[in-house]
C-alpha cells in the first residue's frame, strides 16, 4: 500500500510538472487565467496581479469598452472599406464586444486613459492588418508557407494553411494551435474557423493581443512595443518605416477620437 501511494505521488508530481511546462505557452482554456509567468490556473496567483489573459480580476477598472467602441467609431473604420470587401459583411461591433467579454482586462487595465490607449492600439493594428476591416484572410495567403516544422508541440496538419486570418491576421501553426485550445476550436485541424466564425475571429485576435501586446501597452512601454510584437521582424529597426508609420497614424487618430494623449515611444 505504501509503495502504491508513493507511485501515485510520483505520477502526480510528474503530471503537475508536465502541465506546468505546457502552460508556459499560455494556451489556457477559456475558464483559466494566464499568470504573469505564463502558467494556466485559477486563484490569486494566476488571475491576480500580472494576469495576462482569461478571467483576470487584477487591476481592472470600471471602464466600459462598449462605451468607447461605439457603433459610430466602429462604422467610421469599416465604412472606409470598399462595398465589395468580404469583411464588410463579416466584422461587426457586436461580435467584437462578445469576444471582448472573454477577456475582462482588455481595455480595462490601469487608468481610464490607459484603457483608451489600449483600445486605440488594438483597432489601429486591426485597421492596418485588414484594410479597414476589408479583408478576412491574408491576400494570397494560401500560397505562403506559415508552417514551422520545428515546432513539434503544435505540428502542422497536411493540407491546412496557417496564413493570416481575422482582425490581427493570426498566422503560424504555433499561434493557431494554442489559440484554438484557449478559445475552444481546433486551431491545427480547422484554422479556417478564424475566417468563418466572426466571434472566434475576434477572440483569436484578442487572444494574440492579450498574450503578446496587452502588458506592453498597459505597462507604459508605448505603442511601438505593440508594433514590435505584431510585426517587428519586418517593420522595426528601420526595416519598413512607411508601414510602421501607417500604424502609428491610425493609433494617433483613434487616440484623438477618444480624447486621450497617445503617449511616448510610438515607433519601434
Amino acid at each position: 500500500m505504501a509503495v502504491h501511494n508513493k507511485t501515485m505521488l510520483l505520477l502526480g508530481l510528474l503530471l503537475v510538472g508536465a502541465i506546468s511546462v505546457a502552460a508556459q505557452n499560455c494556451g489556457c482554456s477559456a475558464d483559466l487565467c494566464c499568470s504573469k509567468y505564463g502558467y494556466c490556473g485559477s486563484g490569486d496567483d494566476y488571475c491576480g496581479d500580472g494576469c495576462q489573459s482569461g478571467p483576470c480580476y487584477s487591476s481592472s477598472n470600471d471602464v466600459s469598452v462598449a462605451d468607447i467602441v461605439t457603433q459610430s467609431f466602429f462604422d467610421g473604420i469599416i465604412g472606409q472599406a470598399d462595398g465589395g470587401c468580404a469583411g464588410k459583411s463579416f466584422y461587426t461591433r457586436d461580435a467584437f464586444l462578445t469576444a471582448a467579454g472573454s477577456y475582462p482586462t482588455f481595455g480595462r487595465t490601469g487608468t481610464a486613459d490607459d484603457s483608451k490607449r489600449e483600445i486605440a492600439a488594438f483597432f489601429a493594428h486591426a485597421t492596418h492588418e485588414t484594410g479597414h476591416f476589408c479583408y478576412i484572410e491574408e491576400i494570397d495567403g494560401a500560397s505562403k508557407d506559415y508552417c514551422d516544422e520545428n515546432n513539434t508541440e503544435w505540428p502542422c496538419v497536411a493540407g491546412k494553411g496557417y496564413y493570416g486570418r481575422g482582425p490581427l491576421q493570426l498566422s503560424w501553426n504555433y499561434n493557431y494551435g494554442p489559440a484554438g485550445q484557449s478559445i475552444g476550436f481546433d486551431g491545427l485541424n480547422a484554422p479556417e474557423t478564424v475566417a468563418n466564425d466572426v466571434v472566434v475571429s475576434f477572440k483569436a485576435a484578442l487572444w494574440f493581443w492579450m498574450n503578446n501586446c496587452h502588458s506592453a501597452i498597459t505597462s507604459g512601454q508605448g505603442f511601438g512595443a505593440t508594433i514590435r510584437a505584431i510585426n517587428g521582424d519586418l517593420e522595426c529597426d528601420g526595416k519598413n518605416t512607411e508601414t510602421m508609420n501607417a500604424r502609428v497614424g491610425y493609433y494617433k487618430d483613434y487616440c484623438s477620437q477618444f480624447g486621450v494623449d497617445p503617449g511616448s515611444n510610438l515607433t519601434c
